[in-house]
């Protein structure tokens, strides 16, 4: 589990702007699932996540 582990982190690194705008399609879907009853947790969970991955949110 420990290679796999460290192949995502390397990919997240590498293509940050992609993983980014992949969390950020998945926080809409979401979003939208939840007929925006909590966009404003969606939107800080994404916002979380992006700056964990790569040098964070690319894609504002």
């Amino acid at each position: 589990m420990g290679d796999f582990m460290d192949k995502a982190k390397d990919f997240a690194n590498k293509h940050d702007e992609q993983v980014d705008k992949g969390m950020e399609k998945a926080g809409d879907m979401a979003d939208k699932r939840t007929g925006g009853k909590y966009t404003d947790k969606i939107d800080k969970g994404v916002d979380q996540a992006q700056a964990r991955t790569g040098q964070g949110d690319q894609t504002r």
